[in-house]
């Protein structure tokens, strides 16, 4: 073959190699573009529904749209009572404020005391539970307690004139022969049994049947808060007297359902702003 043939040869060659490989990244150039345009609209679209889970996640639960409502056993003066049947005490005032500062409605929901919590946990009833519950480590297997908004000891009054005294009450309370009126599933309840193993413990469904059956003659004491004790004794009660008073350190706190965090937040973030502002202890001024 002629030297100038071959170099035409060669030179044609070489050409087809560079069209070739400029097709190539052409090719791979058009394909990276495309995967980045998709893996970027991908991460946007994740981005988004991330964003939007989080939002859902960070928004308090409830049962209707813009209302709080509150289960609460109304017969534990001054907590909670019925008057004329208008919901009042320093717990309800708490709940109105703590509704008013989320900006929520308020319903109350009236259930039995040892109903309240077993409710929350299984939702479907009410939003939170306030009715006096101290803070407690069994209680906190089922639900979750807010930051607490008072401090509580436990008190057992007696009637006057009796064998049971403040000198002798640890002894005499301890036999079997001595009923213990408590409402059922309070820490007045478990404070008795611990303390008093071979006294009879007689559960009522609320502080005022306790206390009717300790009139009556049905039981020898009643064991409960002491707020609860001192407001009975005052309204209702004056002829009995508190033999013993127990500085337990109860805290008080609004109970809410273990999936329900983003309500538990708002409500302690209520909880402090009103105890920054006052607004708390001027409740508890007014009802203790």
């Amino acid at each position: 073959m002629p030297v100038m043939k071959a170099s035409k040869y060669i030179v044609l060659a070489a050409v087809a190699v560079m069209v070739a490989a400029l097709a190539l990244v052409g090719c791979s150039s058009g394909g990276s573009s495309s995967a980045a345009s998709s893996a970027s609209g991908s991460s946007a679209s994740a981005s988004s529904a991330s964003a939007s889970s989080t939002a859902s996640a960070d928004k308090p639960k409830l049962l209707t749209e813009g209302k709080l409502v509150v289960a609460t056993s109304p017969d534990y003066p001054p907590f909670e009572n019925l008057e004329n049947g208008e919901y009042v005490g320093l717990d309800i005032e708490i709940a109105k404020a703590v509704a008013k500062e989320l900006g929520y409605e308020i319903e109350f929901k009236n259930l039995q005391f040892d109903a309240i919590i077993p409710a929350i946990a299984a939702g479907g009833q009410a939003d939170i539970g306030i009715s006096g519950f101290s803070v407690d480590p069994e209680r906190a297997k089922e639900i979750d307690f807010s930051d607490s908004y008072y401090i509580d000891d436990q008190a057992i009054a007696v009637m006057k004139g009796g064998s049971i005294t403040k000198d002798n009450a640890d002894e005499s309370l301890n036999k079997e022969d001595v009923t213990i009126a408590v409402q059922s599933g309070t820490t007045g309840e478990s404070y008795v049994k611990e303390n008093y193993p071979k006294a009879k413990v007689q559960p009522y469904g609320n502080s005022t049947d306790a206390f009717a059956a300790l009139q009556s003659g049905q039981a020898n004491a009643v064991c409960t808060n002491l707020a609860v004790v001192e407001k009975m004794l005052k309204d209702a009660y004056q002829d009995a007297e508190i033999v013993k008073s127990i500085a337990t350190g109860e805290e008080y706190a609004i109970v809410v359902s273990k999936d329900n965090a983003a309500l538990k937040t708002a409500i302690n973030d209520a909880l402090k702003k009103m105890k920054s502002d006052g607004t708390i202890d001027k409740l508890i001024q007014q009802y203790m």
